[in-house]
């Protein structure tokens, strides 16, 4: 067998590995429908004339539906890349929708890293004929294997707090104290790994990280092109492949830091768009094998994502491509989980609509021995109308973007009436999505307020109208959907100094609900500083200071980042508040002055008590009005001597959030307008732990 391979190559694994033993490199493409496969491969200079061609024999270079050669060192000379031409069968309505190009050089959708040479043109993609010399190229490299000795990867229960990040935007800012070629890199991040653990951080999500076209526009990197490189342009040494090792030193950096780093995936669409998009791998490679196609009259793509395709989940291939990308980050870059864009597509039959029971694809990945200790997140919906939150998503296991959670806290605290049952749903763990007869985990809830997509935190108290603008200048400006309020001016500039105290107040507000909800809280980067976007609630093609951390928000905002940070401190030291399960008999749900609750429209106050000792932890008793006037609280449980103010929103800094706070010397409390108070009793026998 060993003897066939050398002479014929290997039709595994995919993509192109170097096999020291037998000084070669082996090749191999998954294409169905190809009809012709060549090789080509370039050495460092010249990227239009190849050093070597070979063309596959398919009776000897093929096994099944993958083409496949073994290249010996000596035979490569002096290649450093690599790249196919494709030809097939011209499409066929009604049976197959082809989009085979002879000419066109084609990256290989498993190239462990790409590379972009100085005449790179997206254009050159998108037109007929050849791009030679003006395409993407996977980059053969001789790994010498990283020293991982030492790594563990962390795993946090109810002290997880999630912060959202974007590789390039953290650190790109003059002001981030980075150096300049680290600003904007996977090392830039790893030298900030203090900051995030002052902050309490145990859980970060990185926004994506696949390779993406950098002529494309998409600074978020929702546009993938491929998904087992990380994305050069992070890496101070992209063109000697050292992505890859800069991304695994920021990994164990954090894991040495005690934080887990999940990455947000978009295995959902690529960056070819639909049938006018730009032909570098998938389409020309097999069009019909790789994306969904619905209507073999037209060829038009399926369109679930909003960007142009959507991946065939229903393909074999395409899910053995998605669990070996998944592999590659497990095992060789070692991330500890995926938050998946737009999972809904993954739910999707053939003909569109949707499996609510178990998608082949979602069954493939809960069941991999290798992916099992992952965490797993989903965004429950599509662009396609799909929306799957809770227990109509079939991921039983996964957790879950809440938007629900998002949308009910936003009304809340922006002061509309009608909204405590909601509120109360969302604080006990949203188990009205995730049934508890069900045996759904209250974990499962990933709680949030603002992400990339949308308002930032202080945006969404400062701009009842969305400023969103193109590269251009274009402006963009119209209402919000996003369930803003101004606090009565609208913008930044020249707000009066009583909006921006209630500016602040309705942030810690939005801090503390989130970080004393049952679920799992997450943050977008720089809400802890007060971030703001002026207003652009999509700014995916910022890559400028719109989106960058300016790190002089720090100082202006300590009081911010100071509750912040306390609260993070006293959520993590208090288990109470995030179980696996919900608060079931622990909780009790009060009125502010008697037990019963006013759920009407004119009902804006509420409270409950938490009993801590079936979780060896305090009590607590947190007071809530989102009401326009000063509203009178009673203790109800206990006698106020037992109890003490920890948490009081309407406070200034220091006085918002008590270091060592004092017993309680009476049963009533009068919280100030759309504000929090938060009381802590210590357990038998303990000193209580702000």
């Amino acid at each position: 067998m060993n003897r066939w391979a050398r002479e014929e190559g290997s039709s595994h694994p995919l993509g192109v590995h170097y096999l020291s033993r037998d000084q070669a490199y082996n090749f191999a493409l998954y294409s169905k429908h190809a009809t012709v496969v060549t090789l080509l491969l370039y050495g460092e200079d010249d990227f239009v004339h190849p050093l070597l061609e070979i063309q596959f024999d398919p009776k000897k270079n093929k096994s099944g539906r993958v083409w496949h050669c073994r290249v010996s060192f000596a035979e490569a000379k002096s290649a450093r890349y690599y790249a196919y031409r494709v030809d097939g069968p011209p499409s066929q309505p009604g049976v197959a929708w082809h989009a085979f190009d002879r000419d066109k050089i084609l990256l290989d959708p498993y190239a462990p890293a790409v590379f972009f040479p100085p005449e790179f043109d997206r254009k050159a993609a998108r037109a007929p004929g050849s791009n030679a010399g003006r395409a993407p190229l996977g980059i053969l490299e001789r790994t010498v294997r990283y020293e991982w000795a030492g790594d563990r990867h962390p795993h946090h229960e109810h002290d997880a707090i999630i912060y959202e990040l974007h590789v390039r935007g953290f650190t790109a800012h003059p002001s981030s104290g980075v150096a300049p070629e680290r600003r904007g890199t996977y090392a830039g991040v790893a030298e900030k790994i203090p900051y995030l653990r002052d902050l309490g951080i145990s859980v970060v999500e990185l926004m994506p990280v696949f390779q993406f076209d950098p002529a494309e526009g998409n600074y978020w990197g929702y546009m993938p092109l491929n998904f087992f490189a990380p994305h050069h342009g992070y890496a101070e040494s992209a063109q000697d492949c050292g992505q890859h090792d800069e991304f695994r030193a920021m990994v164990k950096s954090f894991h040495q830091a005690g934080m887990e780093v999940i990455i947000d995936v978009v295995y959902n669409h690529t960056v070819e768009s639909d049938l006018g998009g730009p032909n570098y791998s998938f389409r020309g490679v097999d069009n019909a094998s790789y994306y969904h196609i619905p209507d073999l009259t037209t060829g038009q793509l399926a369109d679930y994502s909003g960007c142009g395709n959507v991946l065939n989940f229903n393909s074999q291939a395409v899910r053995k491509m998605i669990m070996d990308s998944m592999r590659t980050w497990v095992g060789d870059l070692h991330v500890d989980g995926f938050r998946f864009d737009l999972a809904s597509v993954f739910a999707r039959n053939k003909d569109g609509s949707l499996n609510y029971d178990d998608p082949p694809i979602l069954g493939e990945i809960n069941s991999d021995p290798e992916l099992m200790n992952c965490r797993l997140i989903a965004e429950p919906w599509d662009a396609g109308g799909a929306y799957q939150l809770g227990r109509k998503f079939p991921g039983l296991n996964w957790l879950q973007w809440n938007g629900a959670f998002r949308d009910d806290i936003r009304r809340f605290v922006r002061g509309d009436g009608g909204m405590v049952g909601k509120m109360m749903l969302r604080l006990y763990g949203s188990d009205d999505l995730f049934p508890d007869e069900d045996s759904y985990h209250a974990f499962q809830t990933v709680n949030y307020v603002a992400s990339h997509d949308g308002f930032t935190l202080s945006d969404l108290v400062a701009f009842n109208e969305k400023r969103n603008w193109a590269n251009g200048g274009e402006n963009r400006d119209g209402p919000s959907d996003n369930l803003s309020w101004n606090c009565g001016h609208e913008g930044h500039e020249g707000a009066p100094a009583e909006v921006v105290v209630l500016r602040h107040r309705q942030v810690k507000n939005f801090v503390t609900l989130l970080l004393l909800a049952n679920g799992t809280p997450m943050f977008r980067m720089g809400d802890e500083m007060m971030k703001s976007q002026g207003g652009n609630t999509n700014p995916y093609n910022q890559d400028n200071a719109t989106t960058w951390i300016d790190w002089t928000d720090l100082e202006r905002n300590q009081d911010i980042f100071r509750f912040f940070q306390r609260m993070i401190g006293f959520r993590r030291a208090h288990r109470t508040l995030a179980r696996s399960r919900f608060w079931r008999e622990d909780i009790r749900w009060l009125g502010p002055m008697i037990p019963e609750i006013d759920f009407g429209n004119d009902g804006h106050a509420f409270a409950y008590y938490l009993a801590g000792a079936s979780q060896g932890d305090d009590d607590v008793y947190v007071m809530i009005s989102n009401g326009v006037e000063k509203t009178r609280f009673r203790i109800q449980v206990g006698t106020p001597g037992e109890w003490k103010r920890v948490v009081d929103t309407a406070a200034t800094s220091p006085l918002d959030f008590v270091e060592d706070p004092k017993p309680m010397t009476s049963e009533y409390l009068d919280l100030e307008p759309r504000s929090i108070v938060v009381l802590v009793r210590a357990r038998r026998g303990s000193k209580s732990t702000p």
